[in-house]
């Protein structure tokens, strides 16, 4: 089955076989010629003119109408000089096979007319009886011809079902490489949020412990050090702890006990907390019920990056960031706004671009600028319908 489904023009060692065919068909024509009636037997030319014959169907898979007509070429005498007429069917089937499995089909057709008409017209200038003979055989060249167009056919069947096999493989490939790729962008996302949130909140903390220690070192402000340093060390606990459910869910990605839940709505005031912490005075109003865990999810992290955002780049430290979060009857409307100097003072990150990566995640829209009344403002729309 494998040498029938495969191309002739493409098997291996095509050549070598030809030759080995060739010469098994040059050993039957001479055995018809020997045991058939048909005609009479053949003489010096005739046996030089038969046996030379299978000599092209060495080369009949590179050049099969080139073959054909060399076997036509060495018929035509042969048959003229009213040889065994039944002797050289094995070569002349061969050739027509060949044209017929490697060719279109209408030219399929239209040589095995001409190779017919040149057939019946020799035969009928030797014999009229062997003429008519040939007609009436004709049916078996035109049965040869079917099953060639017929093979190839099949082949070409067969070479479209791979085909489509290949496409379906690569296109698992290419979504494998999507789905590896979103991995990564989602893991960048939320290792940013994390460390970048509280990274800043350190920094701020720690800014405000030296402050306090280089203030007035003769009155030291014993409990405003302790505080800023108690504010750092929940922040590094908290930040540990989220840090370690990533990397639970990264290397158990299929184990539903690690990882525990995804960030909600629930965590917002304890983001609201931590910036206080910081010292911004925030302001944090939710009036949504409950949202579904993806989008939740999105919320909280918008949430987070702009008040990190704030904190970061505030600028004042009577900053004030007013945190909205209200639930309509379709989408989930996210609002953080300040009064600083606006994100757009410090260096440019990954903050805005991953926020709105998380509001497109859930089929959402992010717009982040200028506020009306100065500071900076952050507005999410996020449908309830989200991804989950």
């Amino acid at each position: 089955m494998a040498a029938v489904n495969r191309d002739p023009r493409t098997a291996p060692h095509a050549t070598r076989n030809d030759a080995w065919l060739a010469a098994a068909v040059a050993v039957l024509c001479a055995v018809i010629a020997l045991t058939t009636g048909a005609g009479q037997r053949p003489d010096a030319l005739g046996w030089a003119l038969l046996l030379a014959l299978p000599v092209p169907l060495v080369w009949r898979r590179r050049r099969p109408l080139l073959v054909l007509a060399l076997v036509v070429a060495l018929v035509v005498p042969y048959h003229a000089l009213d040889n065994n007429h039944a002797a050289p069917t094995p070569a002349e089937y061969t050739a027509l096979y060949t044209v017929a499995v490697t060719g279109r089909p209408l030219r399929t057709v239209l040589t095995g007319l001409a190779v017919l008409a040149v057939s019946v017209s020799v035969m009928l200038e030797v014999d009229t009886h062997q003429a008519v003979e040939l007609l009436r055989v004709s049916g078996w060249v035109i049965a040869v011809l079917f099953l060639g167009v017929d093979v190839r056919y099949y082949r070409q069947y067969v070479a479209s079902i791979v085909d489509r096999a290949v496409r379906a493989e690569r296109t698992r490939e290419e979504e494998a490489r999507r789905r590896v790729a979103e991995e990564r962008l989602r893991i960048a996302r939320d290792l940013h949020d994390l460390l970048a949130h509280s990274i800043t909140l350190i920094g701020v903390q720690t800014s405000v412990a030296a402050h306090v220690l280089a203030a007035d070192p003769e009155r030291l402000d014993r409990t405003a050090v302790a505080q800023a340093l108690d504010d750092i060390a929940e922040t590094c606990r908290s930040a540990r702890g989220e840090l370690r459910t990533t990397l639970e869910v990264l290397r158990e990605h299929d184990s539903p006990e690690v990882g525990g839940p995804l960030p909600g709505l629930h965590g917002l005031a304890d983001l609201a907390a931590a910036a206080r912490t910081a010292g911004a005075r925030v302001e944090l109003s939710v009036t949504a019920d409950a949202a579904p865990p993806a989008v939740g999810a999105a919320a909280y992290r918008i949430v987070q990056e702009a008040l990190t955002n704030a904190v970061r780049h505030g600028g004042r430290d009577d900053l004030t960031v007013r945190v909205s979060v209200a639930g309509g009857a379709d989408a989930l409307r996210v609002n953080v706004t300040d009064d600083g100097a606006g994100a757009g003072a410090g260096p440019p990150g990954f903050g805005l671009v991953g926020m709105r990566e998380r509001a497109r995640s859930v089929g959402g829209t992010m717009a982040a600028g200028p506020g009306a009344d100065g500071g900076f403002e952050v507005t999410a729309l996020l449908p309830l319908g989200g991804t989950e």
